[in-house]
């Protein structure tokens, strides 16, 4: 009996150390900046993009290898990535820019896997995207920016635009100095921002949410890619 204990405690030793032993791969976490986060997703959408456009039997090229878009071949990576139109996702922002995305394609089948509901992730991430051009067309609006904006625009020269000539830095930056004009927004623009991002807080509530279940599901993604 004494044998037989002795043998069993062996055996079960002999099991724990080799277990113990055994290599266990670790899952990774969600980085905590904004930028390795942002690495993160773009990784993992290029993955799942790849992996569809594999199955069409096609690559994703280099940028210096780009099929032209005139060529078949181009419209054929095109339609497989993008989708092929009409575009069924549309929003036009407060600033009268509007937005179009497909539905179908390669990349929209990576952003449903990744953030769920590809609708709502397109709607939330203009909004977001576009948060500080609202708060700049609001700015316009205000009487001492429309009248520092004239007297930058006597100041630059150019009556007809709004802006000086982007190859002209010096008079740029002269004029926003003579003008008043960037005093005037750094002055307004947090304030509009502010006031922006409160009526949009929908919007960037439903952003934050499938941002984390995106990165949740890109750490995963990383996971399973790397597990043997």
């Amino acid at each position: 009996m004494r044998l037989i204990r002795a043998v069993c405690i062996a055996t079960v030793a002999l099991l724990l150390t080799g277990c113990a032993d055994r290599p266990t791969a670790t899952r990774p976490e969600v980085p905590a900046g904004e930028q390795a986060q942002n690495d993160l997703l773009k990784a993992a959408q290029l993955a799942l993009v790849t992996r569809c456009l594999s199955g069409q039997g096609l690559t994703v090229p280099s940028r210096r290898q780009r099929p032209k878009t005139a060529t078949a071949e181009g419209k054929r990576f095109q339609a497989a990535y993008f989708g092929v139109d009409p575009r069924e996702l549309s929003l036009t922002l407060p600033t009268g820019y509007t937005v179009t995305a497909n539905t179908d394609g390669c990349l929209a089948d990576a952003q449903r896997v990744l953030y769920g509901d590809q609708k709502q992730w397109f709607e939330a991430e203009v909004v977001v995207n576009n948060l500080r051009a609202e708060a700049q067309a609001r700015m316009a609006t205000d009487p001492d920016h429309r009248a520092a904006m004239a007297r930058w625009k006597q100041c630059a020269g150019h009556l007809s635009k709004t802006r000086p000539d982007p190859r002209d830095p010096a008079v740029t930056a002269r004029c926003n100095r003579e003008s008043g004009l960037a005093r005037v927004e750094s002055r307004l623009e947090p304030t509009l921002l502010a006031k922006v991002r409160s009526e949009r807080r929908e919007q960037l509530t439903t952003y934050r949410q499938l941002r984390t279940i995106a990165l949740q599901r890109a750490v995963n993604l990383t996971f399973a890619a790397k597990a043997p």
